[in-house]
């Protein structure tokens, strides 16, 4: 691996080529705040595409995507006289420094999920005690996300089953009550009614998915990649039944469910 001197060359090296671009380049010398986020989170999706596949190379190169848009909201930070890549490592530095106090200070802690609730505490001290526990989960996340993430956040101070065995029986009341209203949506007289159920049905849905997350958590899943998997699963099937029936000269919409069955079975033999 590369040596300290190494890697702090190739750090003022992107530093160089950036302020370069910033000034040189149309396109870079745009860029604002504002234009980059997007393209921000295309591409840390594109990095978690590639941890997920477990793809080295691809990881490697995303990393350098994410670190590329860092360090523009740092240079462009710079140049509004606001902040610089200084500020940023330094605040991340202070920070670490000051939630790891049992690295660098004398807290004892006992195992890992004691350095998390730690880590929740400090993270309420810093904002005076008006720091709210979920207020660290961004509301823009995807919901499934989110509610992983609040639920780990809750857990941290304390706000959890104490067996993760008793989630069960919440996971099994949440679809019982889900099944309810889906039933009151069947046997609805009126359209009113139907539209009523159907609104209390979405809400249940949500209590029953919220409650499959917080099952996840505390098995050590994270329901995220769960169904990233499985939707990257059904993408392969689905492809190989699409072209298997492209290559007989077929349509699918021509096909019966148990003929689609059995090329799904099929792809599912092959590993896919």
């Amino acid at each position: 691996m590369k040596s300290r001197q190494e890697k702090l060359e190739a750090f003022g090296r992107i530093l160089d080529i950036l302020d370069e671009l910033r000034v040189k380049c149309p396109w870079d010398r745009a860029q604002t705040t504002q234009s980059l986020r997007p393209q921000t989170i295309e591409e840390t999706y594109e990095l978690s595409d590639a941890i997920l596949k477990n793809d080295d190379a691809n990881i490697s190169k995303e990393l350098g995507d994410v670190l590329l848009h860092v360090l523009f909201y740092a240079k462009i930070g710079e140049e509004n006289g606001t902040y610089d890549i200084v500020d940023v490592i330094n605040h991340l530095c202070d920070k670490l420094i000051y939630r790891h106090p049992h690295v660098f200070s004398s807290v004892q802690v006992a195992d890992a999920a004691e350095v998390v609730k730690n880590w929740e505490q400090l993270k309420i001290k810093e904002k005076d005690g008006n720091k709210r526990v979920l207020s660290g989960v961004p509301e823009t996340l995807p919901p499934l996300l989110k509610a992983y993430r609040m639920q780990d956040k809750a857990r941290g101070v304390g706000f959890d089953w104490e067996e993760k065995s008793q989630v069960w029986d919440k996971v099994s009341e949440e679809l019982g009550e889900f099944r309810e209203e889906l039933r009151s949506m069947e046997s609805s007289a009126t359209e009113q009614d139907r539209k009523a159920a159907s609104d209390r049905a979405e809400g249940e849905l949500g209590d029953y998915l919220f409650a499959i997350v917080n099952a996840a958590r505390l098995y050590g899943l994270n329901p995220d990649t769960a169904l990233e998997r499985t939707c990257h699963k059904f993408r392969q099937r689905f492809t190989y039944l699409e072209e298997h029936t492209i290559r007989q000269g077929r349509n699918l919409k021509d096909m019966s469910l148990e003929e689609m069955d059995a090329i799904w079975d099929e792809a599912k033999a092959k590993g896919l």
